[in-house]
């Protein structure tokens, strides 16, 4: 019988784990090629994995809601559609002694006086996975020891060969004090040194009447991400105001004929992104990443935009090489990357890679924001609401007051590699790519 091993794909850039959410097949069921076979989620997107072979399916190794890391072996089909009966006895004398062994198992774990409630999230804030939190009530780890177990997942999650390791050598690991210790202060020297791991958050009473409202998984891997952000980079941010009228006037012109044309409405966001890469090219030095001590400096110029989901949740599909598209081409990866994003249909390569991202806070009608940092980029551009303001208008004739559409444009960036001056200039020269717009182009 001939076995195929299916295994966790790669599935985009810094992906490196993900969670089973939903077998699509059971054990025993036939499976085509192509044909879906699980639904697994990262921290940026849920995907379908189809089956690369067809066959039968004769073993799931991660149940739903276990966490699997890239390359793993996630399921075996046999790929001539049935399962070797002459393996049977052996298999029901491995499953009777493995029985044995678990009721042994099980019977010592009776002797403790209970087993050991772990919540799903630690004081530090640190998320633990079902399977994580079922072996560490079953060997009575408690939230103390499970929290100094130094996890291997993606943000120093715990995984179930970190605690089954943790379990094997607990006799030799010491439990940290509970009393305070003196963290040393990083040298001032290294601009990349580690951030400072952050109090938990104290436990907050509830009142008669409140509300408790459970965060959904996207909501609280946002919320992991925006932490560690604020932890990883010092932020500063600088606000540039544009006039941009001869946009404002253009689009005007153009985005009825576009809308015949074309199907669809043309925002204002590929200008945005248009100036943006035109700056980046100017500033290379704000198309970083950090990696310790090193900058790494991109090649590629690929800018995310933020985009509200019907949820209320945020995602960033990216634009790559944006530097490279004229408007028109801007205008179509736009919109097509905003109705997918509308429809949960982003796929990880669509939404990873970014080295720069755009947020538009003027949708909601706010004037200006003070954005948080896209990790691993350093830097983010918030365009804040278009408004019809007065404004002095200098002419050779002498100055006067007129009516002007004007935006703020907010820049934060991480003051360990980029300081004032360079994200200072960099917001200035976006702006000055709005304002020398050329009102003559063509779609």
């Amino acid at each position: 019988m001939s076995q195929v091993e299916i295994r966790l794909p790669k599935m985009g850039e810094s992906v490196t784990e993900a969670t089973i959410t939903n077998w699509l097949k059971k054990v025993g069921d036939t499976v085509e090629m192509d044909e879906p076979l699980v639904e697994v989620a990262t921290d940026k997107v849920d995907n379908e994995l189809p089956s690369e072979v067809s066959g039968t399916i004769t073993q799931i190794l991660f149940q739903e809601d276990e966490v699997a890391q890239v390359g793993d072996v996630i399921a075996i089909i046999s790929t001539d559609g049935s399962v070797a009966e002459t393996s049977a006895p052996a298999t029901e004398e491995v499953q009777a002694a493995v029985e044995t062994v678990s009721q042994t198992i099980n019977d010592a774990v009776a002797t403790v006086t209970s087993a050991v409630e772990i919540d799903k999230n630690g004081p530090s804030g640190k998320f633990y996975s079902p399977l994580v939190r079922s072996i560490a009530s079953k060997e009575g780890i408690s939230m103390t020891e499970l929290e100094s177990i130094q996890g291997t997942g993606q943000n120093g999650r715990v995984t179930k060969k970190d605690i089954l390791n943790f379990i094997e050598n607990r006799g030799s690991v010491t439990t940290p004090s509970l009393q305070p210790s003196v963290t040393q202060t990083p040298s001032v020297s290294s601009p990349a040194a580690s951030p400072q791991k952050a109090a938990p958050a104290p436990s907050i009473p509830t009142m008669e009447g409140d509300e408790i409202i459970e965060m959904d998984r996207m909501r609280k891997l946002i919320s992991e991400h925006m932490v560690r952000s604020k932890q990883t980079s010092p932020h500063v941010t600088s606000f540039v105001e544009a006039d941009v009228t001869n946009i404002w006037n253009w689009r005007n012109k153009i985005k009825a004929d576009f809308k015949k044309r074309e199907g669809e409405n043309f925002t204002f966001t590929p200008v945005f992104i248009e100036a943006v890469a035109k700056a980046i090219k100017d500033f290379p030095l704000i198309n970083i990443s950090v990696d310790g001590d090193k900058i790494i400096q991109r090649k590629n110029i690929n800018i995310g935009m933020a985009a509200a989901l019907p949820s209320g949740n945020l995602i960033v599909p990216v634009i790559k090489n944006a530097d490279r598209l004229n408007l028109y081409g801007l205008a179509k990866q736009v919109n097509d990357l905003a109705n997918k994003a509308r429809a949960g249909k982003l796929t990880s390569d669509e939404i990873s890679g970014g080295t720069y991202t755009l947020t538009n806070v003027g949708t909601f009608g706010n004037v200006m924001g003070t954005p948080i940092i896209n990790q691993p980029q350093v830097a983010i551009l918030a365009t804040g609401a278009i408004r019809k303001v007065p404004a002095v208008i200098e002419t050779p004739e002498g100055d006067f007051i007129g009516i002007r559409y004007k935006m703020f444009l907010s820049h934060s960036y991480d003051h360990r590699v980029v300081d004032g001056a360079l994200g200072g200039m960099f917001v200035k020269r976006v702006a000055e790519y709005l304002e020398a717009f050329d009102v003559n182009q063509q779609l």
